[in-house]
């Protein structure tokens, strides 16, 4: 059952960094990539500043959704430069 929450919030990650970054989202298999990856960044990143989020579902949700919109900001920095 764990997997099955693991993506679906991969998934919510990454459709709500979508539309915070772009404006739109992806599509269901790019928002599930970016959603998983992007919770292993911000879990990462939140593990490095001291921040520990409380709560198992919005606290993962918030976790991954954060470290979708780094994982974003941070490929359209490198897109940007081949356009």
């Amino acid at each position: 059952m764990s997997c099955i929450w693991f993506i679906i919030i991969g998934i919510l990650a990454g459709f709500i960094a979508g539309k915070i970054t772009k404006g739109s989202g992806f599509g269901l298999f790019v928002n599930l990539i970016v959603g998983i990856i992007g919770g292993v960044l911000g879990g990462w990143l939140f593990g490095i500043l001291g921040i520990h989020v409380s709560g198992r579902i919005i606290g993962s949700l918030v976790t991954s959704t954060v470290g979708a919109i780094v994982l974003l900001l941070i490929v359209s920095l490198f897109y940007r430069r081949r356009n």
